[in-house]
Order: structure tokens, then C-alpha cells, then sequence
């Protein structure tokens, strides 16, 4: 089984701020069992419960991806191998569907955070859209990508981009049930 690293940092802060989960609940309005849920299974929710927790934590949400921080500029090889986060689109323990990995863990002070992310197809039909505080930017590398923002469905192809606030509902999925690739930068306020 994967280890949850997500899940091991929020204990960690929980513990070092000593913040109970009672307390993550009222701060983040989301109930104790999902923040269980969120620390104990390998594929995560979406990016918004995190962020929030992030927030009520003080923290980035690079913070729950990365180890260490370097202060000049940062440089991601493709060669240099690393475990993806997973995350699914609910949460429940629903099959996952974005395999997220950072390309710029190691950045200190940095307000972006740039993913590189493998989209699988969903087993599902369910659609569960999400919202958080920030903006994304999506760049289509591979396959094509289905974006639903708010009552507007888009459908990105190969070099198809696209830049919203991402605290209208939204959700990015694989399009045409195959796999796609793009690269995603976040950006939440602190």
C-alpha cells in the first residue's frame, strides 16, 4: 500500500499547532469524518477540501506535497523520479482520477503551484464539482481534457489552455474516456 503523505503532514501540523480535529473541523467546514478520511486513504479527494485545510492550517498547499525548500531557482528533470499524489474527484474511496506531481516541491516563498498531472478516465459517471479560493491555469499536453465551470462544459485538445477562477464549480476530467496529460498551475491566496 502507498504511504498517504498527505495525510502524515496534517498530523504533523495538527500535532505541532495542536489543532484537534474538532477544531480543523469548524475552522475548514468540512466534518471530522471527511478530514479522517481525507489523513488515512491513499487517493485523496479534490484540490478543495486541501486548500482548505491548508488555510486553516497557515500553510501552503505545497506544503502537503513537498520536504524541503530551496530559496533560488528551483529546476524539475524529467528524470527525476517521484510518486505521484492521487487524488479522486469526492470524498469517498471512489477510483481516482488525477495523478498529481509537483514541479516545484523544493521552491521556498513560492504563491504558484505547477503540476504535472495525469488524468485517467472516470469509472464513473458521477459528476462532483468542486470550488476553492485562487485562479488555474490548464495546459493540455496529451489526449483531451473536459473542463465544466460552472454551467459551461469546454473541451481542450492537444495545446488548448485555459485560465478561470477557481471559485466557480469546477471539475477537469478526461474527455472521451482516454487519458490525457496536462499542466496545471494553482494559485491560492494565503
Amino acid at each position: 500500500m502507498k504511504k498517504n503523505i498527505v495525510g502524515e503532514k496534517i498530523l504533523t501540523l495538527c500535532k505541532e499547532k495542536n489543532i484537534s480535529f474538532d477544531e480543523l473541523s469548524e475552522r475548514t467546514g468540512l466534518s471530522v469524518e471527511n478530514i479522517e478520511t481525507i489523513v488515512n486513504i491513499e487517493e485523496l479527494p479534490s484540490l478543495a477540501p486541501l486548500i482548505k485545510i491548508a488555510r486553516a492550517l497557515g500553510v501552503r498547499l505545497g506544503t502537503f506535497l513537498d520536504d524541503s525548500e530551496m530559496l533560488g531557482p528551483v529546476i524539475h528533470r524529467q528524470s527525476d523520479a517521484q510518486e505521484p499524489v492521487t487524488f479522486s474527484s469526492q470524498l469517498s474511496k471512489s477510483s481516482s482520477h488525477l495523478d498529481f506531481f509537483t514541479l516545484a516541491g523544493n521552491k521556498a516563498g513560492r504563491h504558484m503551484e505547477p503540476f504535472l498531472i495525469d488524468i485517467k478516465p472516470s469509472l464513473t459517471h458521477e459528476s462532483v464539482l468542486s470550488s476553492h479560493e485562487g485562479e488555474e491555469f490548464i495546459f493540455v499536453l496529451q489526449g483531451s481534457v473536459k473542463i465544466i465551470y460552472g454551467k459551461e462544459t469546454h473541451i481542450l485538445k492537444v495545446g488548448d489552455s485555459i485560465y478561470y477562477d477557481s471559485i466557480v464549480d469546477h471539475l477537469v476530467c478526461a474527455a472521451d474516456h482516454q487519458p490525457a496529460k496536462i499542466v496545471a498551475v494553482v494559485y491560492t491566496p494565503v
